[in-house]
């Protein structure tokens, strides 16, 4: 599995690799991919890091998420944190691909990937769409599996606060009606089987308020997968 991970990314132009500054190197070298993307044995529901003798968080097993599976490449922490910082907020669009890489050599993600009718990303509102050029888990989804991608199907209607700082229902709250679908789109889920990508999720509120809506259009099964997963309490989406 870290074969194939470590082929896509030295298909790359050598540069200097963004973690520990070797040189000649891909963005991120090989051995920062092997001592910081190892495989990690999570909650198969929420994707958080558990120990091996579960199969289920406590969170989860008390309380199912709205979605029916979760997957996660990382944790976010160093140096994943400030290399998604880069991409979405610095304008470096090229990390996409990079972290594409990644997460398609994460547990169960290729045949997850493979059994999903369609693959849809997680929208952005217009204003922060204008404001950022690019809707960061658009891009990933694209290089994922571009065949399956419709990134048209899912809409964001409005701009919400950041979510960082919210308590987990305040989160809920002002998510309430944030997504839809877009009208012509809805009956093609009927019965089928989705992947819902982002880029991060910590609480799960974002995924929640855009699984509930896919549901209602008639997904069968919904899977969330991010690249990177925070601990629970961490501040995010």
């Amino acid at each position: 599995m870290f074969s194939a991970l470590l082929q896509g990314l030295s298909r790359q132009v050598p540069s200097v690799c963004r973690v520990c500054r070797a040189w000649p190197s891909h963005p991120v070298c090989e051995e920062c991919v092997h001592a910081f993307a190892q495989p990690v044995h999570r909650c198969a529901l929420c994707a958080l890091a558990i120990p091996t003798t579960l199969h289920h968080c406590r969170a989860c097993t008390d309380t199912p998420p709205v979605w029916n599976a979760a997957l996660a490449a990382v944790d976010y922490g160093y140096p994943w944190d400030r290399l998604i910082a880069d991409f979405k907020f610095q304008g470096n669009p090229a990390w996409a691909r990079h972290f594409a890489t990644v997460m398609r050599s994460a547990p169960w993600v290729e045949p997850a990937l493979e059994a999903a009718d369609w693959v849809i990303p997680m929208p952005l509102a217009r204003e922060r769409l204008l404001e950022r050029g690019f809707n960061q888990s658009a891009l990933i989804a694209r290089h994922l599996s571009p065949a399956k991608v419709r990134e048209d199907w899912l809409l964001r209607l409005f701009h919400t606060p950041p979510q960082s700082g919210l308590s987990r229902e305040q989160r809920q709250h002002n998510l309430q009606h944030a997504f839809a679908m877009e009208p012509h789109s809805g009956a093609r889920l009927q019965g089928q089987n989705i992947i819902l990508v982002d880029d991060v999720m910590t609480s799960g509120a974002t995924m929640a308020a855009a699984s509930v809506v896919l549901q209602r259009a008639g997904a069968q099964h919904i899977t969330a997968l991010v690249f990177a997963r925070t601990a629970r309490g961490d501040a995010g989406a």
